[in-house]
This record gives structure tokens, sequence and C-alpha cells, in this order.
């Protein structure tokens, strides 16, 4: 689909603490969302951090940009995983469609998951495994950093853009480890370049799937 834009949208920053990602120091990651306009509407790709708690402020120390006006009027919102940074804007949507899967939303209403409030007054849309929302918008599953992590595949014509979350924290790390889903991927992409686009890294991976490991 040549005519799927997607335009990156910056909705701040966090800390995250040395000892969650295993490196020497604390490390400042963005909270990138993603709009997306097709022949058959548009869509937002996660929602940013939002309202948080004073626990979890405390912990990341997120700066947070609102959502832009043009970002609210949309026909769908896709969220890859249901943590706070996110889903923090989803609050914003409450008559818009919000897609996820439905062992990641039992997972967040059973509690000490995500911040609890931010699940209130949305209206998800639950679905089981991969799910075409449009001709050539394809929701994928993609576990690993969470058991009902999604990504999204866009059929653009001479290559596939993927928005892949948190699948892999950064470009530099795609495909290491291996996960299954590469080859649906690969499958997808049936021979063309694929760009991966991340939610806490600004790079961009390109290249063939699944990538070499």
């Amino acid at each position: 689909m040549t005519s799927t834009t997607v335009q990156i949208l910056d909705l701040g920053h966090f800390v995250r603490p040395a000892v969650e990602w295993g490196g020497p120091h604390d490390r400042v990651e963005p909270a990138l969302a993603y709009l997306v306009r097709h022949e058959h509407g548009t869509l937002l790709f996660d929602t940013g951090m939002g309202e948080g708690s004073p626990e979890t402020d405390a912990h990341y120390r997120p700066t947070r940009h609102p959502l832009p006006a043009a970002a609210r009027d949309v026909d769908l919102v896709v969220n890859c995983h249901l943590h706070f940074d996110h889903i923090g804007g989803n609050p914003l949507f409450p008559d818009t469609p919000v897609l996820v899967q439905r062992k990641e939303l039992a997972t967040a209403r059973a509690g000490g998951y995500t911040l609890g409030h931010l699940l209130d007054g949305v209206r998800y849309q639950e679905i089981d495994g991969e799910h075409e929302i449009a001709p050539g918008i394809t929701v994928v599953p993609t576990p690993g950093h969470t058991d009902g992590h999604q990504s999204l595949v866009l059929d653009q014509g001479d290559h596939i853009t993927v928005l892949a979350g948190q699948a892999y924290d950064a470009a530099s790390g795609f495909g290491d480890p291996y996960h299954p889903w590469l080859d649906r991927l690969a499958e997808l992409a049936d021979g063309r370049t694929a760009k991966v686009r991340f939610a806490h890294d600004r790079d961009l991976w390109e290249g063939p799937l699944p990538p070499r490991r």
C-alpha cells in the first residue's frame, strides 16, 4: 500500500534504571508513538506515558509531551502491550476501539502489571493472534517482552514497515535473540526490504528478514 504514511510522534522520555536493562548506568529512553494514515482510515500505534503515579514517576523520572491534536482524531488505537509507557493516552479515546491481544489484557487486569487507572474507561477490542485491520495493515503477535506483545506490519509496496514497539529495545539489537515470529515477518515481506521502528529507540533498522544472527 504505497499510500500508507507513518508519522513519528515524540511523546517524551524516561530514565530506565541500570538494573532494569543490565547496563552500567541509567539510560534515557524516548517514548515514541506512530500515527498511521492509510486508504481506509487513521490509526495510532501506542499513546505515550500519560498520567502516572507518584511512585512510578519517582522511579522513571518521565518527561511527558502531549499527543498532538492531529493524533487525537483517529479511527483505531493499537497498543503493542499494556505497560504504562505505551498506554498513557488511552483514556483520551473513550469512544475509539483499542486493539489488544486478549492474553495481554487479561494479564493487565489481573493487577501488578501496569497502572490500573489507565485501563479504565477504554473500549478495548480483544483479538487472538494475527489480525488484518485493512488490506496491507496487519497486527502480528511478537511475544517476548510480554506474552501478549504485538507489532504492526504495513505493506508499503516496495517494502514493509514494521512498528515493533518493544519487541526489541533497540534497533542495534533487532533479531538477537531470535524469535520464531521473525519468520512470519519475513513471509509478509516476501523478499522485500523491511524498515523496522521501535518504541524506545529513534534509530531505524532496515534490511532483509529475518536478520542475520
